[in-house]
């Protein structure tokens, strides 16, 4: 699996920045830049959704497949990393319930391509906030077997 390293002291300045940026105004987040070594990635700074340039916001809300920020990784690629490491966790744990965190883009991205719906598309996909999405994976492929659960018995999603 891929390791993530963010120093320490950068750690706590982005969490202190989100903190100071998200009180009472509205969700906020960053996208983390960086290189990649191996399989490390180091995580060089973060960029908090406010500063982005909008019209650069704007072209990734209604972007292709192929489109990427300057210096990123592209929505396929990044679709790719997903799914890759959800396959590798299947078959590390078969027949387990496995717990993945994570925003809502890698999350859509992961629906997508259990769906089969094109990559071109996956921002008509809504993931909530601290919703639940439930994704079976079988022989005979991924499954989505729900999506935005806010609460209630898991069981129902097909969990055990």
């Amino acid at each position: 699996m891929t390791e993530t390293y963010i120093p320490v002291a950068k750690w706590r300045r982005l969490l202190n920045d989100l903190w100071i940026r998200s009180e009472s105004v509205h969700e906020s987040g960053a996208f983390l830049l960086g290189s990649r070594d191996g399989e490390r990635r180091c995580v060089a700074e973060g960029i908090l959704y406010d500063d982005v340039d909008p019209e650069l916001y704007a072209q990734w809300e209604h972007a292709g497949a192929d489109w990427r920020f300057p210096g990123g990784e592209s929505l396929t690629e990044m679709q790719t990393r997903v799914t890759s490491a959800l396959a590798r966790l299947v078959l590390r744990h078969p027949g387990a319930t496995i717990v993945a965190v994570s925003h809502a883009d890698p999350i859509k991205a992961a629906v997508a391509y259990a769906l089969g719906v094109p990559l071109d598309l996956f921002q008509r996909i809504v993931i909530g906030t601290a919703s639940i999405t439930v994704i079976a994976y079988g022989p005979d492929g991924p499954l989505v077997l729900g999506v935005n659960s806010a609460g209630g018995a898991l069981a129902a999603l097909g969990l055990r």
